[in-house]
């Protein structure tokens, strides 16, 4: 007979204690600590060891030969760029986002189009019955034979079911609803996603299969379970956007196969979700012309340049702390550039509210974006709108200067495009290449530079 003991597992970030308290030391969250028994000595009845091979050897690392990794496209372009190119034969992939935001439906798509590429695939659904994701795939108007649909949470099942139909592309939504018997604790824990991921990911890597397994995500917007679950997978995909807007961001957070902070544009319809190629138009379709407080950045998403307007109210404060808010970039930010606006220009904002935002509900975190935040709060202190065909570009220093960005050539690029007729970015990005024909770079190396060309002072 097994012997058992009992743990205190904290179920925001798998710190294990033998008593329970009520503050994990891990992660300073309260009430998080359930009690599980774990059994030791023997495993259950269905232990099964999927893939196992015999210990290899070293190798040098001159004698390996390099090889690139073959991927499978699908109809949706978006999709693909996240991902680095496409999917990568046995590679493990987390999505995570907010409930009803559209996770369920984004993969249902993908499968869809990838059993009209003439792949088998199966979509194991432990939420949801086989009726339900009957209803859903009658509205994306899925209608292929080769789109296999098992509602199971038992892993032992599931590997059983992969094993039969030889799946080459395996959906599993979601991950805390999925279980091992051998483990007492209730699907969900810690120990029970822990354990659930380390058996899928052996079965993907050993049969060369790509499974995208679905996440939780806490109150905070993180992946629900131990932060190990996102150290285990191939790539992290984030599902983002307000569910009372149509418009949904698919960001990638860690790619093993591919350069990372990529990001998607979807728009949510009655019958799927639709690809957006141009965002830059979406986020700036709405834009007022001649506002003060409106500036246009030109930000890199990733590989991919994208222009946001950002704006900013500045108004008198009417008590003694005057207040800062931000919507789409770092709060802290805000306070910094107005202390250099104030220091090095000489605006009295220390009376002033500010309330920045990005608009469109896009996070930008890049430090290109310091200079068209505070050239919007200037605008908007000085009441003096900038012109509708500028971009500006720039990261800004605490003795405001100007520094250097990376990929300007792409920024500029995409701004002349869209039709804009100036770009003001560091001087010191000029060097080493033209620009496109009727757009003017011009080069500051100080804010005061860029608040006399962008609004004329």
């Amino acid at each position: 007979m097994a012997k058992r003991k009992t743990k205190f597992v904290c179920q925001e970030c798998g710190y294990e204690s033998a008593r329970w308290m009520g503050k994990c030391p891990g992660c300073n969250n309260w009430n998080t600590l359930v009690e599980e028994i774990e059994a030791s000595g023997s495993a259950g009845k269905h232990t099964f060891n999927i893939g196992s091979k015999s210990a290899g050897k070293p190798e040098k690392i001159t004698a390996i030969e390099s090889q690139k990794e073959p991927r499978i496209t699908t109809a949706m372009k978006e999709f693909n760029r996240v991902l680095g190119g496409g999917i990568v034969p046995g590679s493990l992939v987390l999505i995570g986002g907010d409930p009803g935001i559209g996770k369920s439906t984004l993969l249902l798509q993908i499968a869809s189009q990838l059993a009209d590429k003439q792949l088998n695939v199966l979509y194991i659904s432990g939420e949801e019955s086989t009726r339900q994701t009957k209803l859903r795939a009658d509205r994306l108007g899925v209608t292929s034979d080769l789109l296999y649909v098992l509602s199971e949470t038992n892993l032992f099942d599931i590997a059983k079911q992969i094993e039969e139909i030889k799946p080459s592309f395996v959906v599993v939504d979601s991950i805390q609803t999925i279980f091992r018997e051998e483990i007492s604790s209730a699907p969900g824990s810690v120990s029970q996603v822990r354990e659930s991921t380390s058996e899928l990911m052996k079965l993907a890597k050993s049969n060369g299969i790509p499974i995208f397994i679905v996440g939780h995500v806490t109150k905070e917007g993180s992946i629900a379970g131990p932060r190990l679950l996102e150290h285990m997978v191939d790539a992290v995909l984030y599902f983002e956007g307000e569910r009372h807007h149509s418009y949904r961001i698919l960001r990638g957070v860690k790619n093993r196969f591919g350069s990372t902070n990529e990001m998607g544009i979807f728009e949510m319809k009655e019958e799927g979700l639709r690809e957006v190629m141009n965002p830059s138009e979406i986020f700036l379709e709405e834009r007022s012309q001649g506002a003060a407080g409106s500036t246009v950045v030109a930000s890199m998403e990733g590989t991919r340049p994208v222009l946001v307007e950002i704006q900013a109210l500045i108004s008198p404060s009417s008590f003694g702390n005057p207040r800062r808010m931000a919507t789409g970039v770092d709060n802290n930010r805000v306070p910094l550039l107005m202390a250099v606006l104030e220091k090095r220009v000489g605006l009295m904002l220390q009376n002033q509210d500010a309330y920045i935002k990005v608009a469109g509900g896009v996070k930008l975190d890049e430090p290109a974006i310091d200079l068209a935040i505070a050239v919007s709060i200037a605008s908007s202190f000085r009441d003096q709108p900038t012109k509708g065909e500028d971009i500006f570009v720039g990261e800004v220093g605490l003795t405001g200067e100007i520094r250097r960005v990376s990929r300007i050539e792409q920024r500029v690029q995409e701004a002349a495009k869209l039709g804009f007729k100036r770009v003001i970015c560091p001087k010191k990005n000029l060097d080493g290449w033209t620009a496109p024909k009727g757009i003017e770079v011009i080069g500051v190396d100080t804010v005061q530079e860029a608040l006399k060309v962008g609004l004329g002072q």
